[in-house]
């Protein structure tokens, strides 16, 4: 192998390098004219929404009054003056009006569009009073109260032109002053690197050339395995760090190699997030639909307790992006994935948690206890006959928190139990849902992960049942926010 990758010297690097600075100004300059094309194309939709807004004023201010004044008159049915049609064709407008309107602007338009519905209101009055054949007088004082709605709609949408005119007005100034100080910036810095680069063309070829034959001598020598091959220090700039970490490199090995593992551990945890992030939607159907049998069956209690469980599970399961979470909460998680299943399979299912309270305030890693508790109903309670009975159970011993999940149903033969444990020691995070044990797969995997430790469930089953157990630290809130291994 040639001793050096490269024809250029010193110098013509240094003035290719600084033309390439010349050339990254045109960053600043591409930046400003996309920002121009974005504030002008906004600018744009909001000149052409203030003349669809300005459009829809006589369609409310006169032909809506207009169409309600010739039905009450007798002049029109209903269906002859378009009154509803109209009306829709306002709200629609508002409506794709709204979707490309700012939060600050949007609140005028959301309000004026529900003032239409009180027009309606006021022309449906109208419209059953010419059914059940009442009086003139009272369909004039409605068609009154109609024009003054129609009067504050138009009222309220010129006040979102007025708003959308200082919208227009701040994102004029704004750009404005966008484009000024780039074109401040990019003066001086052409200015800046023009000049730096003319001195460092004529200064390098020259001070430089000695540091550089000492370092291609000691990375060589580094290169055949001699880590005691040390850079003396240098005064020039440019090489000062690339010396520093030359000198550095051999005892950084050990720790670049932790590295790699930590990152290779990172991304196992990255894997088994997504996989956690796939939330079952039969489940989720399934409780939505005993939702809405029980509202149809009158039970209202029973709705708003399925409603808060779910609405539990899902918030616990989510947990704002946290990998830990108060023990109370893991607790309140499995209670309220029960509560729904006991819904579902009321003649099958007991279920029981004993989880001390003493220990609500220790954190445990998220979703351990439930893909257990899913496993024992599908694949345990659910297949045996006339059902049978999930407990939860915890306690506290030397410091360790241990959790056991049992169950009294199906369990499983010797070569079923035997498989299952050979796939939780392979060390690599289950791909199939729905298959026997893929939840307790992750979780195995995720307790060895995120624990350090190199045992994760405990598994016992049989004919009359099956039983899942873990240990793991006690582990509080500070432990977590200050470990940042943790925490990560």
């Amino acid at each position: 192998m040639a001793r050096r990758k490269w024809n250029q010297s010193i110098g013509s690097r240094i003035k290719s390098m600084s033309w390439r600075i010349v050339l990254l100004l045109i960053v600043p300059v591409a930046v400003s004219l996309t920002m121009m094309l974005v504030f002008s194309v906004r600018y744009s939709l909001s000149m052409e929404r203030m003349g669809d807004i300005a459009a829809l004023k006589p369609l409310i201010s006169e032909e809506i009054p207009g169409a309600v004044w010739r039905v009450v008159s007798g002049r029109e049915t209903m269906e002859e003056s378009q009154t509803y049609p109209l009306i829709d064709r306002v709200n629609h407008t508002m409506e794709q009006i709204s979707r490309t309107t700012g939060e600050a602007d949007r609140l005028e338009l959301v309000i004026a569009r529900r003032t239409m519905d009180t027009l309606v209101q006021y022309v449906n009055r109208i419209r059953d009073n010419l059914l059940i054949g009442e009086k003139v007088t009272a369909n004039e004082a409605i068609l009154t109260e109609v024009r003054g709605v129609a009067e504050l709609v138009v009222s309220m949408l010129n006040d979102y032109i007025t708003a959308e005119i200082s919208s227009a007005a701040a994102m004029s100034a704004y750009l404005n002053k966008v484009v000024l100080w780039t074109a401040v910036a990019e003066v001086a810095l052409v200015l800046l690197i023009l000049l730096l680069a003319n001195r460092t063309a004529k200064s390098t070829v020259t001070f430089v050339r000695e540091p550089i034959e000492k370092l291609e001598s000691v990375t060589a020598r580094l290169a055949e395995g001699d880590m005691s091959a040390r850079l003396p220090t240098t005064s020039v700039e440019e090489l000062w760090n690339l010396t520093g970490q030359v000198n550095i490199m051999a005892d950084n090995l050990d720790t670049m190699m932790q590295q790699r593992i930590r990152d290779e551990r990172n991304l196992k945890k990255a894997e088994l997030r997504t996989l956690q992030a796939q939330i079952n939607p039969h489940f989720l159907y399934n409780t939505l639909d005993a939702i809405v049998w029980k509202a149809e069956a009158g039970e209202q209690q029973e709705v708003i307790q399925l409603t808060r469980a779910l609405s539990d599970f899902f918030r616990i399961s989510l947990s704002s992006g946290a990998d830990w979470i108060p023990i109370s909460q893991e607790k309140k998680h499995i209670a309220g994935y029960l509560s729904i299943q006991k819904t579902r399979y009321r003649d099958i299912l007991d279920y029981e948690i004993d989880i001390p309270d003493e220990m609500n305030d220790y954190y445990i890693l998220k979703l351990l206890l439930q893909p257990l508790v899913e496993n024992a109903l599908y694949h345990g309670i659910k297949y045996k006959r006339g059902g049978g009975t999930i407990r939860v159970a915890g306690r506290m011993e030397d410091g360790r928190l241990i959790f056991t999940v049992s169950d009294t149903g199906k369990g499983m033969d010797a070569e079923t139990l035997s498989a299952l444990r050979e796939r939780m020691a392979e060390k690599q995070v289950a791909q199939t849902p729905g298959v026997r044990g893929f939840g307790m797969v992750n979780v195995n995997l995720r307790i060895r992960l995120y624990y350090n430790q190199a045992e994760g469930l405990h598994i016992e089953s049989g004919a009359d049942g099956t039983r899942v157990s873990f240990c793991v630290p006690c582990r509080t809130r500070e432990e977590i926010e200050n470990d940042q291994s943790l925490s990560g």
